[in-house]
């Protein structure tokens, strides 16, 4: 018996929710904090507790409240109390709560990806607050993506704005996270290693929440508690391959990167170790077993390293997704990875993500033939670009009311508008905040032809 496209809706956003679950933050946490007696064990890591002075708790990122509270609840409320738990924590602000020892600071606003006045306040904070710790103390890194732009601190020589100006250029121009990282690196105090260096504690030891494919430690975040291994000349070699330049980044910010190159930072002094507890594919795992438990027949990978164009990938998606109709009853193929999307001119941009533009891409490649094909991606964090969806679905019925009202995809897709073709048809996936960030997850489902 077939499945009715309600069924299909149902069964893809239970499947793409059951990845979101498997690295809620807050449980991710809990795992891998616990107390054995007098000994404190982090992601298999023993400290002796009564050798431990005070514990601080510092850290950014779109997942970091949901850490915040799963270490609290973590270390309980008596040895929060005897080793005077205290923390600071950039988060964006419809993640803030109030929580008994960490702070939760609003970093910047909600579905606003960008650095500001508030997030760099928050960084100074941080600073601060490691550089009072001493020997004896154990310093806990919580950091997840969407670090970068939560903790600013501009390098010497540059403004607040300067950074904006050269993380907005490259975000445009469609550099991957990885590039984007390198130059906000080299152009920070906090990140490339900075909080580290500026951490006086015995040991920091941070839990990472991965938001880049292969989960490489120096660019999650920046690489807060990580050396790192980029140099200011790969960032320039960056700037100066988009022609940044040309396009109005002010002198100013190659004059920093310039004395940067002349005068390296001070090595990391306090023994540090760095633990990732969730990423993309623990997320597409647990995606494909909950579709296994539907009865689909799963295929499933997720990407380690930086994707092509969302377009690219979505148009991918749909092929697949035409082949597979051909397969089994009920297959199902899940994906994990994050696409880049390259921006038109502000002027005729709309508004829109990678995820409501890769499936929109997809959209467009199967509108003469999406029989019993649902297609749905979304970002794990519950934030699709500037938008208020973590991404969207289609299948023939949404396609055919698209075409009832002309909505044609091409147009949308050619000026970064693709929320506003979802919206009217009811076909955007929206979950508020979900704590957690590990990239995108896609889940296609396809019917066999003439099946039943």
């Amino acid at each position: 018996m077939n499945r009715s496209s309600e069924q299909r809706r149902n069964d893809a956003r239970a499947i793409w929710q059951a990845g979101v679950d498997a690295v809620r933050s807050d449980a991710l946490v809990r795992r891998n904090v616990r107390r054995e007696g007098d000994r404190l064990v982090i992601a298999g890591e023993s400290f002796d507790l009564t050798k431990v002075g005070r514990i601080v708790a510092i850290g950014a990122g779109k997942a970091g409240a949901g850490m915040a509270h799963g270490l609290e609840q973590a270390l309980g409320e008596t040895l929060a109390r005897d080793k005077q738990l205290t923390g600071w924590v950039n988060v964006p602000a419809d993640c803030v709560r109030q929580l008994k020892h960490i702070h939760l600071h609003a970093a910047r606003p909600a579905g606003v990806n960008e650095p500001t006045d508030a997030g760099a306040h928050g960084a100074g904070e941080i600073l601060q607050l490691v550089q009072s710790l001493g020997e004896n103390d154990l310093c806990i890194a919580l950091v997840s993506g969407g670090g970068s732009a939560l903790l600013p601190l501009p390098a010497e020589g540059i403004t607040l704005a300067d950074k904006l100006a050269v993380t907005r250029f490259l975000s445009g121009a469609g550099a991957p996270i990885d590039e984007l990282n390198t130059v906000r690196k080299q152009l920070s105090r906090i990140k490339g290693g900075g909080l580290a260096r500026a951490c006086r504690a015995g040991r920091l030891t941070a839990l990472v929440i991965s938001d880049v494919l292969g989960d490489p430690l120096d660019v999650i975040a920046s690489g807060l508690t990580v050396e790192d291994t980029s140099t200011p000349a790969d960032a320039v070699a960056i700037l100066e391959h988009y022609h940044a330049r040309q396009h109005g980044i002010d002198s100013r910010v190659f004059d920093a990167l310039e004395l940067r190159a002349q005068e390296p930072p001070e090595p990391i002094r306090c023994r540090v170790t760095n633990h990732v507890i969730g990423n993309n594919a623990v997320a597409v795992d647990a995606a494909a077993a909950e579709a296994k438990r539907l009865g689909y027949a799963v295929q499933s990978h997720s990407e380690v390293k930086s994707e092509g164009a969302a377009e690219d990938v979505g148009r991918e998606l749909a092929q697949a997704a035409l082949e597979m109709r051909s397969g089994g009853e009920y297959t199902c193929l899940i994906s994990g990875g994050e696409p880049t999307v390259k921006l038109v001119e502000s002027s005729r941009r709309g508004k829109g993500g990678r995820n409501q533009q890769l499936v929109l891409a997809a959209v467009e490649a199967l509108a003469d033939d999406p029989a019993g094909i649902l297609i749905l991606s979304g970002g794990t964090d519950g934030e699709d670009g500037p938008t208020d969806a973590a991404g969207a679905f289609a299948d023939a019925e949404i396609i055919a009311a698209a075409q009832e009202e002309n909505l044609a995809p091409a147009d949308y897709l050619a000026r970064n508008d693709a929320y506003h073709w979802f919206e009217p048809l009811g076909a955007l996936l929206k979950t508020g905040p979900t704590h957690t960030n590990v990239c995108d997850v896609r889940v296609v489902l396809a019917e066999r032809e003439g099946g039943g």
